[in-house]
């Protein structure tokens, strides 16, 4: 079946992820396959890919709780998120954020609406945890908390097609099956030295993990399934993909994360195709 006649229908994700693929939908729109069965994305962070391609069928998954937690609010209750969201913004000020930082609710609603206003209102958008699993990251200079072009309601809409799962990458890849699609956008940062590739990303995706994610993904390749995964341009992914039958590509985007601007640059990052990605035969679900 094809993914959906409405790719590219413009839906704001409601969070913010460093590391999402916006840029990659504005710079290549057309990475994307148009057909393909049930889409997988078991790196979900803000949905920015799920959003835009809007498919008939699909598997979201994070191993991130509260943000499973919040997209299944928002797909049970957006009316409810949107004006627990709008109170926050009434509320905004430095004292008001911190107190939020520091309490959570006991709704998923509730939840779900802080995690929204902390993510908007906190510095650059990170998301961290201290030791004890406590949101840390202090008030950004953005004080904006509700935007003219959310729309929880066709968020909601959308979501109602799709499965929602707090999941490790590996379960949720071996499910998919001949001409499914997987995206994966695994955690990695691209702003390293050469050398310290390795050693850099342990804290966010350890290679231990970059191991099993490639391993996986080889399974589904020879199963059929249509891959696109996007990962850091270094020799050593290079390598871990290098015999396993993927397309690799290079890719060059502009990053604004680092808080030094004298660091803001243009930086390659790796596309990672199966050579399937393309097949426009439109097949029945298995």
């Amino acid at each position: 079946m094809k993914s959906d006649g409405n790719r590219g229908l413009t839906i704001r994700p409601f969070l913010k992820w460093v590391g999402g693929k916006r840029w990659l939908l504005k710079k290549r729109p057309l990475i994307l396959p148009n057909v393909f069965n049930c889409y997988f994305e078991p790196f979900v962070g803000s949905g920015a890919v799920y959003f835009f391609l809007n498919p008939s069928r699909a598997v979201l998954a994070d191993i991130n709780r509260n943000v499973i937690e919040t997209f299944v609010a928002v797909k049970l209750d957006p009316l409810g998120v949107e004006e627990l969201l709008e109170r926050h913004a009434d509320l905004h000020c430095a004292d008001y954020y911190y107190s939020m930082r520091s309490c959570v609710p006991r709704s998923i609603v509730g939840r779900a609406a802080r995690m929204i206003y902390l993510n908007r209102t906190c510095f650059n958008g990170v998301y961290r945890l201290n030791r004890a699993g406590v949101f840390n990251v202090p008030k950004g200079a953005r004080d904006d908390v509700v935007f003219e072009d959310d729309d929880f309601i066709r968020a909601s809409e959308v979501l109602e097609r799709t499965e929602l799962c707090c999941s490790d990458f590996e379960m949720v890849i071996d499910d998919s099956r001949r001409f499914d699609f997987v995206f994966a956008d695994p955690p990695y940062t691209i702003l390293h030295n050469v050398n310290g590739f390795v050693k850099y990303n342990e804290r966010l995706f350890s290679w231990n993990d970059q191991i099993r994610l490639a391993n996986c993904l080889e399974r589904a390749l020879h199963r059929g399934v249509k891959i696109l995964c996007t990962n850091a341009d270094h020799a050593s992914v290079r390598e871990l993909y290098a015999t396993r039958g993927f397309l690799l590509e290079r890719i060059t985007r502009f990053s604004g994360i680092a808080a030094d601007a004298r660091k803001r640059n243009a930086f390659g990052e790796l596309l990672i195709k199966s050579p399937n990605l393309y097949n426009e035969r439109v097949v029945s679900p298995n």
